[in-house]
């Protein structure tokens, strides 16, 4: 992601025949990350970019309170908190290990988007229009199993390749999940990427459909309104309770959803 400034003003996006909300713009600069934050973001960060492959060995605890002059008991809530997120393992007497993987294709995880397209030599960045608590409407009460009109929070961001607009992320959180979503630097780290890395799930649905854009979605897309799109809608829980609802709009021209993967589930190389 490019460098962005450090404060953030959230702005939303016109919308048609919509009640008013209230829109939190975090004008002060961000706070420093925890120190244990500091030290899970330091190991989540080597085992994404594959400096940590599953199976190998993290540097021992005393090893990590030396390299961040920090206290242990710091370094064990770290250690801790990336254990019950299923990142890594420990092992008594021995140490920490990276997780193994759980084998599974493109559609069936929630893919890097990021990620994905700087594999490719290609620039990545986010634009962050609305960061916001709101009410929930009928539709993301369902979603969330909330009651209609229930705080709620919503982002809305477009996620561009080579400053082409790919995606048009609409997302809606449980704030009994996520307290301190709207709180947030997403100049920093993304929405999807700061859930993935913060809150455990062990529940994913997706859902691929092909709509046409509403006008507002194709300016924001940069492309006509005649044009299609393929709409990702994915949900994700932690033992039963729904975690966030985010719908996907891809301009079908220029994005493509799919995975190639064996009958066990392995997904193929190469």
């Amino acid at each position: 992601m490019s460098a962005r400034p450090s404060r953030r003003t959230a702005v939303t996006a016109p919308r048609s025949a919509t009640p008013a909300k209230a829109v939190v713009a975090v004008a002060a600069p961000a706070q420093a990350m925890a120190l244990y934050e500091q030290v899970k973001d330091h190991i989540s960060r080597k085992i994404q970019e594959g400096i940590w492959r599953a199976g190998d060995r993290l540097p021992s605890e005393n090893e990590l309170v030396t390299q961040f002059g920090i206290s242990r008991m710091t370094v064990n809530r770290a250690l801790r908190e990336l254990v019950e997120q299923g990142r890594i393992v420990r092992v008594a007497g021995v140490g920490s290990f990276v997780a193994e993987d759980k084998p599974q294709s493109t559609l069936l995880q929630i893919a890097n988007l990021a990620s994905e397209i700087r594999q490719r030599g290609h620039d990545y960045r986010c634009d962050v229009l609305t960061v916001e608590r709101t009410s929930a409407t009928l539709e993301v009460a369902a979603a969330l199993d909330l009651r209609t009109g229930e705080s709620v929070f919503h982002s809305l961001c477009i996620h561009r390749e080579d400053g082409l607009p790919v995606q048009l992320e609409d997302r809606h959180v449980n704030p009994r999940q996520v307290p301190q979503f709207v709180a947030q630097d997403f100049t920093l780290l993304q929405p999807s990427e700061y859930l993935v890395r913060n809150v455990p799930f062990d529940q994913i649905e997706h859902v691929v459909d092909a709509v046409m854009p509403t006008a507002e979605q194709a300016a924001l897309l940069e492309m006509s309104p005649q044009e299609p799109c393929l709409l990702l809608t994915r949900r994700t829980w932690s033992r039963g309770v729904p975690i966030t609802v985010v719908r996907c709009l891809h301009p079908a021209t220029r994005y493509r959803l799919g995975s190639r993967f064996r009958a066990d589930g392995n997904p193929v190389a190469g």
